[in-house]
């Protein structure tokens, strides 16, 4: 594994970091496990001293943190600040809500007593993505510290700086030794972690090849684990939207975060009364945007990642071209230094054209015309990906109609706001499985434990 900060605006390596020695991989695994000892029987008002003061150090130091965020990963400003005010939010989401969430629930069996209690299992692997360097962190630290478990987190390759800086918070927020270890792990020592007996658990947010693999050593070795994968959310456009306010979203919904958000607006499916109306007004928006440094706030088409992730992408586009699809828009590198890509439209896109079932991590809009609101329904869930979708219309009955038959784990009426700590996250089909955030989030690996009261003679 390579842990570098190369900067996607002007194509500069800034620092890069070695993979830790055999010693150290077994002595921060042992801190973990130690810590977990000692936490699992701290109050829930322990912990949440500790995730809450991490909080306020999140608010305290964003300007600090975004700035390492846009330098890493080529977000914009703006958005890497909001990325940071929401993991704080996660995380006195979770300081506040986790006894409530985890409190002992009484049954009713028909003789004696019963209740089910919540305990923690032990220290938990997580496997985090690039694409938000921060919030992924936060919604698996708020929950999983809080329900008494400890943490040992492999990062993604290209921002080590910003693993070290959340590191660095929670220990300044008062977190133990161990609770919770960042590790710049080689592949071989991950695997190793997948197989360690001291691992209780694994979460993965990544592609569908990393998801596969992981959860297969992870089943291999009888360790419960959660996956959030890909994405290729529809976005269905029905005749009576309106699209002032759709217009909007569609922009925001395919370019935050240049697009490298799994639950993106990715696949634009519209009613053919609307059609012309929405692509011209949608490829004009698209148009407008302007490559830029996204340290500036002014900018508002900041880099892709990676050098690789742009590479990746326009293979994409040319060999969805080449196998019968329109270009409407870009689909080009820009011509400056960094990893930009032009806003892109691709439509004509056949069944068994190769994008019609790929995911297009950037800003690469997929353009479908359909006949009516079935047709939509049914088009959306021709895909091989389950995590999210958005539907709009003017008729809010009609929305919740339609929401009900997209087969995903999210849905959306005329919005995609998602950011939202009480929300559950996470999807279905090739998206993966689990829950991130919200009550379901903090479930995720903990024991759950039927206590019975019965005092009854044996059965003779």
């Amino acid at each position: 594994m390579t842990y570098q900060t190369f900067s996607p605006f002007d194509g500069t390596l800034i620092q890069d970091f070695a993979d830790i020695s055999p010693h150290e991989y077994e002595t921060k695994v042992a801190r973990a496990q130690a810590c977990f000892e000692s936490w699992r029987h701290k109050s829930y008002a322990e912990r949440a001293t500790v995730i809450a003061r991490a909080a306020t150090l999140l608010r305290d130091q964003t300007d600090a943190l975004a700035a390492t965020m846009t330098l890493e990963m080529g977000k914009r400003i703006g958005e890497a600040r909001a990325e940071v005010a929401f993991s704080a939010r996660i995380l006195d989401y979770y300081a506040t809500n986790a006894e409530r969430f985890l409190a002992p629930v009484k049954l009713h069996p028909v003789h004696g007593e019963a209740h089910m209690e919540s305990s923690p299992i032990g220290v938990i692997f997580a496997v985090e993505p690039w694409n938000f360097p921060y919030y992924q962190l936060a919604r698996v630290a708020g929950p999983h510290l809080m329900a008494g478990n400890t943490l040992v987190v492999k990062h993604a390759g290209i921002v080590p700086q910003c693993a070290l800086a959340f590191e660095r918070v929670l220990r300044e927020a008062g977190a133990p030794d161990g609770l919770y270890t960042n590790l710049f792990v080689s592949h071989e020592q991950s695997e190793k972690l997948l197989d360690d007996p001291r691992i209780k658990g694994v979460c993965l947010t990544g592609s569908v090849a990393a998801g596969s693999s992981i959860a297969a050593r992870a089943g291999k070795n009888l360790k419960v684990s959660s996956m959030e994968l890909g994405g290729s959310d529809a976005f269905i456009v029905l005749e009576d939207a309106d699209l002032d306010l759709v217009i909007p979203w569609a922009v925001w919904g395919r370019m935050y975060n240049c697009g490298q958000t799994c639950c993106a607006a990715k696949r634009f499916i519209v009613v053919e009364s609307m059609a012309d109306a929405f692509i011209e007004r949608f490829k004009a928006a698209l148009g407008a945007l302007e490559a830029g440094d996204p340290m500036d706030e002014r900018t508002t088409l900041g880099p892709l990642s990676s050098e690789a992730a742009l590479v990746q992408l326009l293979g994409q586009v040319d060999e969805a071209v080449a196998k019968g699809a329109t270009l409407l828009l870009g689909g080009k590198r820009i011509a400056r230094p960094g990893a930009f890509m032009e806003p892109s439209i691709l439509t004509d896109i056949a069944p068994d054209n190769p994008a019609f079932r790929d995911e297009f991590f950037g800003p690469v809009a997929l353009f479908f015309r359909v006949k009516d609101e079935a047709t939509a329904i049914a088009l959306a869930n021709d895909c091989d990906f389950g995590l999210g979708g958005s539907v709009w219309t003017r008729d809010s009955a009609r929305g919740q109609r339609v929401a009900s038959q997209v087969d995903t784990g999210m849905m959306f009426i005329n919005n995609l706001d998602w950011t939202d700590a009480e929300l559950p996250f996470g999807g279905i089909k090739a998206s993966g499985y689990g829950r991130e955030l919200g009550d379901m989030g903090i479930q995720q690996f903990v024991n759950k434990k039927l206590v019975r009261t019965n005092p009854i003679k044996a059965p003779a």
